[in-house]
């Protein structure tokens, strides 16, 4: 049996859920509103501010959906109420971020800046302390397009193993590797 699908997910005051006919949850919380449509064959029922889902057998494909909408319902329900954060940190001489609205402008140590047009759902925050390297901080509702996005802006410049530097997230552990052996 699916211990993640057969859980139920408890919905936080101030949090709405509807399902359609056609299996459309939308959530409604005070950080935004997010849709997803369930597969029919799945049964989802809602009762006392409790969300279920269940599986009509036991075949593959029904169990490996059964735990994967059940876990998108409660990212859903906990990104309404609570949101997801992502900080990351650019590590390296001269790395810079600045964030105007939702573009957000990298220098990484290329011959020129990058320039990110986000999407709505998210805000962006910039933070640049002297002596500390800067921090890109990216909230949203929707824990699969912020996550996305993190990847986009960490595929820039990706962490290297032997001087640690490139875009990398906020405890992230890089492993280091030494460098050549000096000549005797």
């Amino acid at each position: 049996m699916s211990r993640i699908g057969l859980a139920p997910i408890n919905i936080p005051q101030g949090v709405e859920v509807t399902i359609d006919k056609k299996n459309v949850v939308s959530v409604k919380g005070p950080k935004g509103t997010l849709t997803q449509r369930v597969d029919p064959d799945l049964e989802l029922k809602l009762e006392d501010g409790v969300l279920t889902v269940a599986r009509p057998t036991d075949q593959k494909h029904h169990r490996a959906k059964h735990g994967l909408y059940r876990a998108l319902m409660a990212n859903m329900v906990k990104g309404v109420s609570e949101g997801f954060v992502i900080e990351q940190e650019l590590v390296g001489v001269g790395y810079r971020a600045t964030a105007k609205g939702q573009l957000l402008q990298l220098s990484l140590g290329y011959s020129h800046n990058i320039t990110l047009a986000l999407p709505d759902e998210i805000s962006v925050t910039a933070q640049q302390e002297k002596g500390k390297n800067p921090i890109v901080r990216l909230e949203s509702p929707d824990k699969q397009l912020v996550g996305q996005v993190a990847a986009k802006i960490r595929s820039l410049r990706k962490p290297e193993p032997y001087k640690g530097k490139g875009v990398r997230f906020v405890g992230e552990n890089i492993r280091r590797k030494a460098g050549k052996a000096a000549g005797k």
